[in-house]
């Protein structure tokens, strides 16, 4: 048996036991593929991360993240959570202003905000994002999400937008349209298949109630196919989310500079996500996700040897 260390956090909160955990295991040397799946489906958090030395110049360090179900190329509240790991253990600086992490998807920039020596707040660039499909059949992807249609917005499209990997988006008229969403798998699955789409993770929000002084969006994300029925804080639907809401213009141009999506409500575990989306015109130039995160224990894991 050999024996790793990890941290778990609570991202995308300042408080203990809210937002979404995350195990990070900060020296996973001799770990294979299969046993880092092993590993994170022990965990059973959204995701687990895994730190390495950098395999290329431009970077700092290789983060590989995994959930119960797979693997991902990148991940918002990974990127974040593994951020404030790094600084708890020293390899992030007191004062440092950035940490470039080599994902899946690329050298992926994080800068860092601090207070005094503690890191206070951590902002993750994406990549732009990329726009390729929507549902046709609104009735249907409604029953399938165990809404009526009326629930859904009817000027908002059912889409898909990708900053690094693919969530399907759906606008819904009120919070207790979203709390009341519950996905048929089957159904859903039909629904995407019979558009053109794959099974994505599915994004449901409203805006409504949303303001300028706190959260403007309330939101839940869902992906059976990762292996996880809900997760409390997605990061790395939260870029996506914001280039959705420019593109349809569902929040006020100015707002859309930082605006707070409140996730997680529904699972008693209350995450605020920063997101800031940069604009020229009607073209997004620039997509950044930022929050906080609390380390609520660490401890170590016995691994039998492959």
């Amino acid at each position: 048996m050999r024996t790793y260390r990890y941290l778990h956090l609570d991202v995308f909160t300042d408080r203990p036991f809210e937002g979404n955990q995350l195990a990070v295991f900060p020296a996973p040397a001799g770990l294979s593929d299969d046993a880092m799946q092993i590993i994170a489906r022990e965990m059973n958090f959204s995701e687990s991360t895994f730190i390495f030395a950098p395999e290329r110049p431009d970077t700092d360090v290789r983060m590989r993240i995994f959930t119960p179900g797979e693997e991902l190329p990148m991940a918002g509240h990974p990127t974040i959570g593994s951020t404030f790991a790094l600084a708890h253990d020293g390899t992030i600086r007191p004062g440092q202003a950035r940490i470039v992490f080599g994902l899946g998807v690329g050298p992926t920039p994080v800068t860092l905000e601090w207070r005094g020596e503690a890191l206070d707040f951590a902002w993750m660039t994406q990549g732009l994002p990329t726009f390729s499909g929507r549902v046709g059949d609104r009735a249907a992807f409604a029953a399938a999400i165990g809404l009526e249609p009326g629930d859904v917005v009817s000027d908002a499209p059912i889409e898909a937008v990708s900053c690094g990997v693919p969530f399907l988006f759906a606008a819904i008229g009120s919070r207790a349209g979203v709390d009341r969403v519950a996905i048929n798998r089957p159904a859903y699955a039909a629904s995407c298949k019979g558009s053109g789409i794959d099974e994505l993770p599915l994004f449901v929000f409203t805006v409504e109630g949303g303001r300028a002084d706190a959260e403007s969006v309330y939101s839940r994300m869902l992906a059976p196919g990762f292996g996880i029925a809900e997760d409390p804080a997605t990061g790395g639907a939260s870029g996506p989310l914001g280039c959705y809401l420019a593109a349809h213009r569902l929040l006020p141009a100015e707002r859309l500079d930082q605006f707070v999506s409140l996730q997680g409500v529904f699972m008693r575990r209350p995450s605020r996500i920063y997101v800031s989306i940069g604009r020229e015109g009607d073209r997004i130039t620039s997509v950044r996700v930022g929050g906080r995160s609390v380390l609520v224990g660490e401890g170590t894991l016995s691994v039998p040897n492959s």
